[in-house]
């Protein structure tokens, strides 16, 4: 995550920055002298680590990281696919599982299982091939902007069937389902909750005045008023579709920080993502491609991710930070979906909603 802007609350939702790829080039194409000692890690935006923790990685494995910041995950995602005979790193970090059918259906990924894979949990280990590594997990949820509803003397959602209703017209605002990882996380967490009838729910909600925006950032950023971000641009949306982390954020960042967070979490509109590393098929450097995915399940990186990425460790062993807890816990019952039916369904459902939304 981008602690500046908070991006990372939004598993890197910007837009596509060509510029991030621009020293992509010669990443490692020979596996001798200096690129074989070069690991490359291709990513979206919200990628971020301790300085100390990455250091201590490189120190002890002898490789040199590189970063290259691809736009959103499914923008990443498609710009892997698209350069994966030539790929421009040696692993690609951030495809969750809203997208993981495409990925490996597409041949990006070669096996490999990481050291450390014995702690995490079962649920989070849905590639019995070792294609990708589970690395995080986090909830999609709509937040609300506490202070608003106070305000007005109005009960804040707490569910999607609230969200339809007329007390909250024209006070949602979210991301585009084709565009962005959180809109498609809450597309997909309404046809887990409405099944066949998810499109009827949606008709409801653009009745009912829902906003619809590229990504996060411009959502959580400029359109939510409960944001340190969204009172600077004046925002006028009270809901937002962000994370179960996000109220963390508002407290992390501010100064000073309040005793309670100003926003608050419609617990049961949460949708459950979880976000994979893997190995590339083309990589030129796989040995440091290996080492750079064990390091992403080590206890120090994994209890290091929280306070940068907004986003849950989901190894056994790591502890999640006492302001989580505090000031936004993980939603007990977030909707799920087979990766399986997500492969099925998403390209279909996605096109449902551009044209029943959108126009």
């Amino acid at each position: 995550m981008h602690t500046k802007s908070m991006v990372a609350v939004a598993a890197g939702l910007g837009l596509l920055t060509l510029s991030a790829c621009g020293s992509s080039s010669g990443s490692g194409d020979s596996g001798s002298g200096k690129d074989a000692k070069t690991v490359t890690l291709v990513s979206h935006d919200s990628w971020a680590v301790s300085k100390s923790v990455l250091k201590d990685f490189e120190k002890k494995s002898g490789y040199t990281v590189k970063v290259l910041k691809d736009g959103d995950a499914g923008q990443a995602v498609n710009k892997a696919i698209l350069t994966k005979d030539n790929p421009q790193g040696d692993v690609l970090f951030g495809v969750d599982n809203t997208l993981l059918s495409r990925a490996l259906d597409n041949g990006l990924f070669q096996p490999y299982e990481a050291k450390g894979l014995d702690g995490v949990d079962a649920a989070y280990r849905i590639d019995d091939r070792h294609r990708v590594t589970p690395v995080d997990r986090g909830d999609i949820c709509v937040n609300y902007d506490k202070a608003y509803f106070s305000a007005h003397k109005l009960s804040p959602p707490s569910s999607f069937a609230d969200l339809a209703d007329p007390r909250y017209r024209n006070l949602l605002v979210t991301e585009n389902a084709a565009t962005s990882s959180p809109g498609l996380g809450f597309l997909l967490g309404t046809a887990a909750q409405y099944g066949d009838g998810w499109e009827n729910y949606w008709k409801k909600l653009k009745a009912n005045g829902v906003k619809v925006v590229d990504g996060w950032e411009q959502a959580y950023n400029e359109e939510f008023s409960g944001s340190a971000g969204g009172k600077k641009a004046k925002g006028e949306r009270p809901l937002v579709v962000s994370y179960a982390s996000s109220p963390p954020a508002e407290v992390v960042y501010a100064d000073p920080q309040p005793k309670t967070a100003p926003t608050g979490v419609a617990e049961n509109t949460c949708f459950r993502q979880i976000e994979f590393a893997g190995l590339l098929s083309g990589a030129h450097n796989t040995k440091g491609g290996k080492a750079l995915l064990d390091f992403l399940l080590t206890k120090e990186f994994q209890q290091d991710m929280p306070l940068n990425m907004f986003v849950y460790p989901v190894t056994d062993d790591a502890k999640v930070p006492a302001a989580f807890t505090a000031y936004g816990p993980a939603a007990k019952n977030p909707r799920t979906m087979a990766p399986g039916r997500i492969a099925e369904h998403r390209d279909e459902w996605v096109k449902s909603w551009t044209s029943l939304v959108l126009k």
